[in-house]
């Protein structure tokens, strides 16, 4: 006899400060393994598994992600009732959003969809404390002007090769940036944040290990006078001699939002 199985669409919020990323392990917090903990709560007795959208790093927030919750024999019986006893059961610094079911054909990973990344910075003079959690400071001054410069290099189809790690022979390094600049911040507001903070935007499909904190190290190296506009064109050649290794704080990072296409 078949088993009988449901699907659902889960977004998701985090802080990820105290986490360890999205992926199990074994001994330390992390999103995956909270979740599925929590769930366990909410839905006693149920089988079921679990698959996210994105494999954070550690320290890294989120203010829209998602994963796929696979539900076998039977369906949610109230999904909004279950939204709220699966809050009610996750720890502070996580909270989903809203719950969705989908069909057999969607897969969460191979689904189309667009992911936003806000990188959150300042420069100057050290942060007040509680900013710590989800911005980044870089000690000293930023030539943010051409920062904005270098920032529109990375915008339309490039090879990433250098600008990742823990690369393997399936990796894909000629990825699309659709958006990538410098603006003030306007995405999040604290009494605590200093007057001049910044965010960079990358909007893409997908993106290679540590991508995006590796393009904001690079942004980071062209506004301390370290890197030119020359050569952050040449590294998107993917020509070795122009390899990325200043990886910018895992703090800074926000998924900002999972668009899933269709959907």
């Amino acid at each position: 006899m078949q088993r009988k199985r449901f699907y659902y669409l889960i977004k998701i919020q985090f802080l990820g400060y105290r986490l360890h990323g999205w992926q199990k392990q074994p001994d330390v917090k992390t999103v995956e393994g909270i979740i599925t903990k929590t769930l366990r709560w909410a839905m006693p007795g149920k089988k079921f598994k679990i698959l996210g959208s994105s494999r954070t790093d550690a320290m890294v927030s989120a203010q829209e992600s998602a994963f796929e919750l696979f539900l076998d024999h039977e369906p949610l019986a109230d999904p909004e009732e279950f939204l709220q006893v699966f809050n009610l059961n996750l720890p502070q610094d996580i909270r989903a959003t809203a719950v969705q079911e989908v069909d057999a054909k969607f897969n969460i990973i191979q689904h189309p969809k667009i992911k936003e990344y806000a990188y959150l910075f300042s420069f100057g003079e050290k942060n007040h404390p509680f900013c710590a959690p989800m911005m980044a400071n870089f000690m000293g001054n930023l030539d943010i002007k051409r920062m904005k410069e270098a920032a529109l290099l990375f915008e339309g189809t490039h090879n990433f090769r250098n600008y990742c790690v823990r690369v393997s022979e399936k990796s894909k390094f000629n990825r699309e940036i659709k958006k990538a600049i410098i603006t003030r911040n306007d995405l999040f507001t604290a009494s605590f944040f200093p007057e001049n903070n910044f965010v960079f935007h990358v909007h893409g499909e997908g993106f290679l290990r540590h991508q995006v904190r590796l393009m904001m190290g690079a942004l980071v190296l062209v506004g301390k006078g370290e890197l030119g506009l020359e050569q952050i064109a040449q590294s998107l050649t993917g020509d070795p001699e122009y390899q990325m290794d200043y990886i910018a704080p895992a703090s800074g990072l926000i998924l900002n939002k999972v668009g899933f296409k269709d959907l």
